[in-house]
């Protein structure tokens, strides 16, 4: 077994804020990884850690370590590159699980063990096939080994809200007796209302004797559309830390949404006078950066980061906003990192304005990555009347999330039209070698995929090909997200251009690229992937 080091010694709670600070521990690396062809590599979940750390997040939840390689890899690198925020490891109530977390966190300056075991009667009769009193014994045994390991312990009980409160207690207690520092309260299905979490809540805190020894933690999932209602209402109750995920992603309806806590606390003073030391301006680029990842589209009504969020079309509005911006906008753009411009720069700009631009956007790139997005900015300004804010956000998350990619599109040339037939010149780069094939199709975009199966042979299957304009016009640029599955694997790709076809073909390459780090991950345990929703 390894022992604790010496010099890890942050306590679970950070007393550096008062007693109405909530932490906000962030698991879209973990959680919000779990949604179906959400999948992130490596490099993907580190770039999302650094966004996260300087945003101010209170604990970072990097994966599930014993799960597979990639996510053990994972956790460790964000062990090390992360600067402020805790990071946490998940793990089942087993030493082996234990260890592995233990292990990926070995260099982190604020390292985090996150244990957990299910409690409720169904989850304990029909997934663990344990009586409860073993249950009980478990959650003793897995904490207290966890706390020899590392100082900084949080325990979940799986399925809490529909666990009977006495056993709930008991086995509350048992884990601060064991050493947890701090006790998270899972509705793992989304079940509960916020009445019913806030008198849970506030249960724990009046019949539990050693709960004022640990802080209490909510993680809320959204099957009813209440995870960000319940999650404030549990502070209300006594709550001090928040599990939730950018743009709200994870499992089935996904997680409380991040940004939406962090602008309900700070918008809502009045009624809710709690701080969360997270910088908000950095809300717009994570999302951006998480939704260009993943592949998952931010519908446009999405509260805080959604394209409408800010959008006012109504005569009647948008007279009153000309008039004063707090008729009808109750917080505003830049307090989420949005800028106001319109018409931002264009086919005379220089690399120098275009890397100034980027800066005030959010975004600061390597050399390489600089070259590439510059240079299909001039393509696009080539093509385009006006280039907006949403359209350098665009290729610019395309050009970054590339740079690591196995296969990487060169160029694309179609023939099409109702005479037929339809087909497609295709030029791929595939590990640093060119291969250029013509291929025909029903139709231009069934030609490009035709294509790419030719020069990279795979079985997998298109299950979504989904277009969207990033802005208004004849001219927009393309942002296109395709959906590929393959042995029970989902991956999701996007790729944006201001010529469609060529936007298609490097979602696809995208889709491909993932599904190539996918095969590389081993398969947990059916246990724990049916449990990896606490």
């Amino acid at each position: 077994m390894t022992t604790q080091p010496e010099n890890h010694t942050t306590p679970a709670h950070d007393r550096r804020f008062g007693e109405n600070h909530i932490t906000i521990f962030d698991t879209t690396l973990r959680d919000g990884e779990q949604s179906p062809g959400c999948s992130m590599n490596k490099e993907e979940k580190v770039q999302v850690a650094k966004v996260l750390d300087a945003m101010g997040v209170g604990v970072i939840e990097g994966g599930f370590p014993v799960s597979s390689n990639s996510d053990f890899e994972a956790v460790s690198e964000i062990a090390q590159v992360v600067q402020n925020a805790q990071v946490a490891g998940l793990a089942r109530a087993r030493p082996a699980d234990i260890d592995r977390a233990w292990q990926a966190l070995q260099h982190a300056a604020n390292p985090r063990i996150h244990t957990f075991l299910s409690t409720s009667p169904l989850h304990m009769k029909y997934k663990l096939q344990m009586d409860p009193e073993d249950v009980y014994q478990a959650v003793i045994d897995s904490v207290t080994y966890a706390r020899n390991l590392c100082p900084n312990v949080e325990w979940s009980p799986e399925d809490g809200t529909r666990t009977d409160h006495a056993f709930l207690c008991r086995c509350v207690e048992a884990a601060i007796t064991a050493g947890a520092r701090t006790i998270n309260i899972p509705d793992t299905v989304g079940y509960t209302v916020p009445d019913e979490f806030r008198d849970l809540i506030r249960m724990l805190r009046n019949r539990v004797p050693n709960m004022d020894q640990a802080i209490i933690s909510v993680h809320c999932h959204n099957d009813l559309g209440l995870a960000v209602a319940n999650s404030l209402a549990a502070v209300e109750a006594g709550a001090r830390q928040v599990e939730c995920t950018i743009n709200g992603i994870g499992e089935r309806a996904g997680n409380a949404a991040l940004e939406e806590i962090v602008m309900a606390l700070k918008t809502r003073q009045d009624m809710m006078p709690y701080d969360t030391n997270v910088d908000s301006t950095y809300i717009t680029k994570a999302s951006r950066l998480v939704s260009g990842i993943t592949g998952f589209n931010v519908q446009p009504n999405k509260a805080i980061v959604g394209r409408n969020a800010f959008a006012h079309e109504s005569g009647i509005h948008q007279d009153g906003m000309l008039k004063n911006a707090e008729t009808y906008e109750i917080m505003t753009p830049e307090s989420v990192g949005l800028k106001r411009s319109t018409l931002v720069m264009g086919r005379h700009s220089g690399k120098h304005a275009f890397k100034t631009k980027l800066k005030e956007l959010g975004y600061e790139l390597s050399d390489n990555e600089l070259k590439d997005a510059f240079q299909r900015f001039k393509d696009l300004a080539e093509h385009k009347k006006e280039v907006f804010d949403e359209d350098l956000l665009a290729l610019v998350d395309d050009a970054v999330l590339r740079h690591n990619d196995h296969i990487r599109f060169v160029r694309l040339g179609i023939n099409c039209g109702n005479d037929g037939p339809q087909t497609a010149d295709l030029e791929l780069e595939v590990e640093g070698a060119r291969k250029r094939v013509t291929a025909e199709g029903s139709g231009p975009v069934d030609a490009t995929f035709t294509a790419i199966r030719q020069i990279w042979p795979h079985e997998a299957t298109l299950e979504l090909y989904q277009v969207h304009a990033v802005t208004g016009g004849t001219d927009a640029q393309a942002e296109v997200t395709v959906r590929l599955e393959e042995d029970g694997k989902t991956v999701n790709g996007q790729g944006a251009d201001y010529d469609t076809l060529v936007a298609s073909a490097r979602a696809y390459v995208n889709a491909l690229n993932k599904l190539m780090v996918k095969r590389q991950k081993s398969v947990p345990p059916e246990e724990a992937a049916d449990a990896l929703s606490a």
